[in-house]
């Protein structure tokens, strides 16, 4: 599979200049996720790790809506009549589908309207950048169906991301957390009008793709691996891979052009 040229069959795929863009496209039910969406959307953001066209990438909701979780009907249920073997192989994939998105270079960003619940919020917590409105809410519902709030990684990442106790409080209650709670706690980078996350999204994905790309993937696989390295280890991590960075032509770009009083045209080389 190439992402560039890849026709998806449960959500919508585009790419424009650079930027690949993911709907999740079931409005009439708040874009519930399915088996088959979960193993799509792992697959695709694993091909994405290769990918040498797309350079940024945004996940987003129609209707109005970012994700309402697992489809009720289509998830929960056949769930309940599953036995341990299939029910963990279903846990592994989902939470392989949290792994591919933060293996994969690209940043990605989410553009969250309205319901963003269960998995729709690990989708969005397992984003680089979540960009949401004042109506947005956002629940890690998983104790309400009577699961535990360590889902997909979520005791893991939602603490680096709004707090320990923050995070206990959302993982134990499953309550909404609301856009103003949301950007107060660091989990939204920023609010913008109801209607204008996506555009919102996209104009960010342009300024990332525009910009140092080799160098962003970078970023990204520092700020992923040191959560399991002391500050020694990170120091010197960081140093190789400034280090490599430093062999690129983008450094030698920026260079050439602050000599000459010009803006950077950055390649991704």
């Amino acid at each position: 599979m190439t992402p560039s040229t890849y026709v998806a069959k449960h959500f919508d795929w585009a790419v424009d200049d650079r930027i690949g863009t993911i709907t999740l496209n079931r409005p009439e039910r708040k874009n519930p996720l399915t088996f088959e969406s979960y193993a799509e959307l792992r697959d695709l953001f694993k091909a994405l790790r290769t990918d040498e066209v797309l350079k940024a990438i945004v996940i987003t909701g129609a209707g109005g809506n970012f994700c309402s979780g697992g489809d009720v009907h289509e998830i929960i249920g056949p769930l309940t009549r599953m036995d341990m073997p299939d029910l963990l192989a279903f846990t592994r994939m989902t939470g392989d589908l949290v792994k591919a998105m933060r293996a994969c270079p690209q940043p990605i960003i989410a553009a969250v309207e309205g319901v963003c619940a269960g998995a729709g919020a690990i989708l969005a917590m397992a984003s680089d950048l979540r960009i949401g409105t004042a109506e947005t809410k956002t629940a890690f519902l998983f104790t309400r169906v009577g699961l535990a709030g360590c889902d997909m990684g979520a005791c893991a990442m939602l603490p680096r991301i709004i707090g320990q106790g923050r995070a206990a409080e959302l993982l134990y209650t499953g309550r909404g957390m609301s856009g103003a709670e949301g950007e107060r706690w660091g989990f939204f980078n920023r609010l913008v009008g109801a209607g204008e996350t996506l555009a919102a999204a996209t104009e960010q994905a342009a300024r990332l793709a525009n910009g140092p790309t080799f160098a962003h993937g970078m970023t990204k696989t520092m700020l992923h691996q040191e959560w399991s390295m002391g500050l020694d280890e990170a120091i010197e991590a960081e140093a190789q891979a400034q280090a490599i960075c430093m062999q690129t032509q983008d450094f030698l770009r920026a260079y050439k052009a602050f000599s000459e009083k010009s803006k950077p045209v950055f390649e991704g080389n």
